[in-house]
């Protein structure tokens, strides 16, 4: 689904075809030719309507004939537009200023918050807002449609006629004309799904299950399910914000609302024979995460009856020119209302320009035969661990004409067989290819991947230029077993080195899994605080080409491990394994010597260790894609906590030492409203026994130029050593809502960010008595920190950090300011 949804995105754009019976495009302006943002337009006689950009600019379109348009502004009277022909375009309306107004206006631009009719309503849709739908009751459930489709947009001559379309021209027979924009477009994907969905407001308890599922082919199963519903997550107007790619928007029905929104009440009317008003709303200040809009709400229930509403195009969001939403909502009696229909649509491009080519994802729900206080027991809402039924998928035709909610209309039909036929020709084939590797980082060949291919080069002090080639084996995302291996070679001290591990999952109902492998390499130990044995885990620090300052704190590690794992409940696993390893310094300049009797005799440099772990992961709220051995993560915050025990043998297969290791490790994410986002991680741990250096918690530095989660940045490896520790680290994107504020930096969308890191920790005596590495011991046992204020968003891609150290700033080599740098694909 996603090689579709990047194939399509940068590659994209048609003339206009006849769909609806009126459409009327234009601009609306003032007596000197300026634009008027959010006027609100509507056909005469109707609720039908929108509200202008930003720019003045709206579009609008019915299947009926109507010949006169309302536009209408606070502060002007209303206008009667006569149209001339059912297709009108670039209509150039003009309001003007006048003291015989057809209604009462009292606001201008900028609306009143005293004295406001619009705000004595939306205060009653507060206190209703509980009172009103699915929240009355203590069970529901529903049965649910759901249409997903992406189309490419703004199709011009020029695109059909590129050579990128070149033996491909058929699939633009399908053009279609946008009702929401009035852009030409090409759908070129589909899925429906069918689910059940119930709820337990009183035990605050939810379940879906999809009953069926179908789509055009370039993807399959609960892969593309998963990846559309945290592509289009479920809201709830009556929220005080809304999340959209992982973004905070303030709902125009927040109790917030009035700070960030001006409210008009714009008219009444019968709406399926109730009496609303309608409202309409837009943003206060540019910039912000904010809507623009009408709603019309019930005269006595203050209930929702139709809302529409857009992002509007300064919102601090990127890849994305425009989000329009609609709700609709039946009567079911005076006091409930209850969901009938959903629409998003999402305008996906590169740039916010008006003519910018791009792909629509539009989502279309309905909701039907919604039954009320039905029990369910607590069982029914457990969630399976790892169930999958392919027969959801493999629904017949006659099924789906039978079962759809609405029919497909034809440009919608025509995707499936339009697919088909794309996907047999080579040229399409290719791109498909290309974008599969660039997302995956492997090349397919016949079952088997090569790659990563993004690990192919690499650096570092003691091997020099590294090379790397490896592979995987792939039969599909649902494979109960994988191989893979790499070898590596380093120019400077010429070696070959290797990692292979193999995985199998001997039941997929609760993914019970073995696993081992062996590796023998040049390693960054201490590149992280709480570790796991991923046998083929390399840490960017190992050899990343881009490095501040020398490094050849470097060891060689050959290590062995097998593991077994289990995972009884979504998201709570368990794993139990045990650990060989040998570890050597792999650099004159750096050793990791140790005292291996009371007399401070003898030394020895090998580390040699045998090692039991016992590990709990829980994961809440994570998703994932995918019933195999290896699941793909799909790219959602969710909290982390993993607890691991460790236990060291001595005398087993000549291993050197007793100890007991205890590691905490815990992330949360924050979402602080309009705010913006946190993330808190917290790691504890402590090592009861004698070890040397090899097996020491090091403080995890970080000497590279770019920003490495989990690290210091203003820390050199090696510079803080522990046996007992604690971390603490914080971060915080406003999302651009302090740049918001200020004029000339509101238009380059930069995003505010700031930190800070802190660890504690101590060294027992006898630790330090056996040190003869010639390293130097130091603890934070008084707390280190470092802070750090950055600027995200720069071009869309780029993100630069400044860090400060706030202590321990005269230490040798000590670094108390750095500057780094990511790059990200980020809405």
């Amino acid at each position: 689904m996603k090689k579709l949804f990047f194939l399509f995105f940068f590659s994209i754009s048609l003339t206009n075809l006849i769909s609806a019976q009126t459409k009327v495009s234009g601009k609306v302006v003032d007596n000197t030719n300026q634009p008027i943002p959010y006027a609100n337009i509507i056909f005469k006689g109707t609720n039908i309507g929108v509200v202008s950009n930003e720019d003045g600019k709206f579009y609008i379109e019915s299947d009926q004939n109507y010949k006169t348009l309302l536009v209408s502004f606070v502060g002007f009277p209303t206008k009667e537009v006569v149209l001339t022909k059912q297709v009108n375009y670039n209509f150039i309306i003009t309001l003007s200023e006048g003291e015989n107004l057809k209604e009462v206006v009292v606001f201008s631009g900028k609306t009143s918050k005293k004295n406001n009719p619009a705000l004595d309503i939306l205060r009653k849709i507060w206190e209703r807002r509980r009172k009103n739908g699915l929240k009355m009751f203590k069970q529901y459930q529903y049965n649910k449609y759901e249409k997903v489709e992406f189309d490419m947009n703004t199709i011009d001559s020029a695109m059909i006629k590129s050579k990128l379309f070149k033996g491909m021209e058929f699939v633009f027979k399908n053009v279609d004309t946008s009702r929401v924009t009035g852009k030409t477009y090409l759908p070129i994907f589909i899925n429906e799904s069918l689910s059940e969905v119930y709820g337990d407001n009183i035990a605050g308890k939810n379940k879906e299950i999809l009953t069926a599922n179908k789509n055009s082919g370039l993807g399959n199963g609960d892969g593309v399910n998963t990846f559309i519903k945290d592509l289009y997550n479920d809201f709830d107007i009556y929220e005080n914000y809304l999340y959209f790619f992982d973004k905070s928007f303030t709902s125009p029905l927040s109790r917030t609302g009035i700070d960030v929104y001006n409210y008009v009440l714009a008219d009444t009317a019968f709406v399926d024979n109730k009496w609303c008003y309608n409202i309409v709303f837009y943003p206060r200040r540019k910039g912000e995460l904010t809507f623009k809009g009408d709603f019309w709400v019930n005269d006595t229930t203050f209930a929702i009856k139709k809302i529409n509403m857009a992002v509007t195009k300064s919102a601090n969001i990127n890849w994305v020119k425009d989000i329009y939403v609609e709700q609709e909502f039946d009567v079911l009696n005076d006091s409930i209302f209850l969901p009938t229909r959903d629409y998003m649509m999402t305008d996906f491009a590169l740039s916010k320009k008006e003519d910018s080519k791009g792909i629509y994802g539009k989502r279309t729900t309905l909701y039907q035969n919604f039954k009320f206080d039905i029990k369910k027991p607590d069982e029914f809402y457990r969630e399976e661990v790892n169930f999958i039924d392919n027969s959801v998928y493999n629904k017949s035709n006659d099924f789906w004409r039978q079962n759809r909610f609405e029919r497909l209309n034809k440009d919608e039909e025509g995707i499936y067989k339009m697919l088909d036929t794309l996907k047999t020709v080579k040229k399409f084939k290719r791109m498909y290819n290309l974008v599969s590797i660039l997302g995956s980082g492997y090349i397919e060949m016949n079952n088997f991947d090569y790659g990563p291919i993004f690990s192919t080069f690499g650096y570092n002090e003691v091997e020099g230029v590294r090379l790397r080639v490896g592979g995987r084996t792939y039969f599909g995302p649902n494979d109960t077993w994988r191989l893979q291996g790499y070898t590596a070679y380093g120019f400077d001290d010429n070696k070959f080195k290797y990692g292979l591990s193999g995985k199998w999952m001997i039941d997929k109902k609760n993914r019970f899994i073995i696993s081992g492998g062996n590796r023998r390499d040049v390693e960054q130990i201490g590149a992280s605080l709480t570790t796991t044995n991923d046998v083929l885990g390399r840490s960017y620090a190992s050899s990343g080409l881009f490095t501040t300052g020398s490094n050849g704190k470097l060891t060689n590690i050959n290590l062995s491990t097998i593991e077994a794992e289990i995972e009884p409940i979504k998201n709570l696993s368990f794993q139990i394994g045990f650990s060989y390893r040998t570890l050597a310094s792999a650099s004159e300049t750096f050793s990791l010597d140790y005292f291996t009797d009371d007399t401070f005799s003898t030394i020895k440099s090998e580390v040699k260790q045998s090692e039991i772990n016992l590990q709990l992961e829980f994961t809440p709220n994570r998703k994932t894609i995918g019933y195999g051995v290896e699941r793909r993560e799909v790219n959602s915050p969710y909290s982390r906590v993993f607890i691991n025990y460790s236990s060291g043998f001595k005398g087993l297969f000549g291993s050197d030492f007793d100890y007991h290791k205890l590691q905490l490790y815990y992330r949360q994410p924050l979402i602080v409203g309009a705010f913006g986002r946190s993330n808190l991680t917290m790691e504890l741990g402590k090592t009861f026994g004698q070890i040397p250096l090899g097996l020491m918690s090091v403080v995890p530095g970080n000497q590279t130029y770019f920003i490495i989660k989990n690290t210091f940045s203003n820390l050199n490896f090696y510079e803080f050593i522990t046996d007992e520790y604690a971390t603490f680290q914080w971060e915080h994107n406003f999302n651009g809502n302090i740049f918001s504020r200020i004029p000339y930096l509101r238009k380059l969308n930069l995003r505010e960010i700031i930190g800070i890191r802190g660890v504690y920790g101590t060294i027992s005596d006898e630790n330090r008595a056996i040190n003869a590495s010639g390293l130097v011991y130091v603890a934070p046992e008084k707390p280190y920190w470092e802070y750090s204020a950055g600027i995200g968003n720069i071009f869309k891609v780029f993100r630069i950090d400044c860090a400060w150290r706030a202590n321990y700033r005269n230490l040798p080599d000590t670094n108390n300011f750095t500057i780094k740098g990511s790059f990200g694909f980020y809405f």
